[in-house]
């Protein structure tokens, strides 16, 4: 029997901290977990399904991710109340920001347009312990000038063969980066972060599995002295050789925006 479907896309924020990231999976806490756990408690005779726009990873925040919700037969009556609803009864990490109704021609896939990830770090010393679910924290000095000047090399297209883990023989490798820079942090702040911190703004239409953190790795280990400029430039050609295995923490990332068309 033909099912009427109503499609809503609802836009959230969370901490990643205490999560094994988006995607729902056994005996694991994830964000998509609870999201579907939530909605069956306060839709309790609704058939409903989630997709989200990606996935994170363990550890990894977000500011602005969205998902579509597909709802069977009857359609939200009071959106303002289900938003309300919604944060009842959702954990303190994880708050629902907006919700508008949209039709079966989106696709929260493919209609995702733009991406910007930021990863916060801060180096030098050793950080105040409440800043773990924030702050990557890099006890070594590292050269920011440098890293700032070699954040630029990933801008355009590139083979990003090198900065992904467990590759496929059918994953896209090649990707390009609208924007990559570092800058001072001015996201997030605390009276308990140190005094200065900084942020890797990357902004894309669609990154490979720990692709930003495997930039952030490279760039830290230039700002370690470990790699060289010329090291990052040659790991972007597609003739590259170049082994990466540094993964910077979860706990830097976030996605800080995502538009759609």
């Amino acid at each position: 029997m033909h099912r009427k479907k109503y499609y809503y896309l609802v836009r959230v924020q969370y901490l990643g901290f205490r999560f094994s990231g988006w995607q729902k999976q056994p005996q694991h806490k994830t964000v998509e977990g609870m999201l579907t756990k939530t909605l069956k408690f306060i839709l309790p005779d609704s058939k409903f399904k989630i997709l989200g726009a990606g996935r994170t990873d363990a550890k990894v925040s977000a500011l602005d991710m969205a998902f579509e919700l597909f709802l069977f037969d009857d359609p939200l009556k009071d959106m303002d109340g289900f938003i309300r609803d919604f944060n009842t009864n959702l954990p303190s990490d994880i708050r629902v920001v907006g919700l508008e109704e949209v039709n079966q021609e989106f696709n929260i896939i493919k209609d995702s347009r733009q991406k910007e990830y930021v990863y916060l770090f801060s180096f030098g010393e050793k950080n105040h312990p409440y800043c773990a679910p924030f702050l990557a924290n890099i006890i070594d000095d590292l050269d920011i000038d440098l890293m700032i000047k070699c954040a630029e090399l990933f801008v355009g297209t590139h083979d990003f063969s090198a900065y992904t883990a467990r590759l496929q023989s059918n994953t896209k490798v090649v990707r390009t980066i609208d924007s990559c820079q570092i800058k001072i942090n001015t996201i997030l702040k605390a009276n308990f972060f140190p005094e200065t911190s900084y942020a890797l703004h990357i902004c894309g239409a669609g990154f490979m599995r720990y692709q930003i953190r495997m930039i952030m790795g490279a760039l830290i280990q230039v700002g370690k002295g470990e790699l060289l400029v010329s090291d990052i430039k040659e790991s972007l050609l597609n003739t590259s050789t170049t082994t990466l295995t540094y993964v910077a923490p979860g706990s830097g990332l976030m996605l800080n925006k995502l538009d759609f068309d």
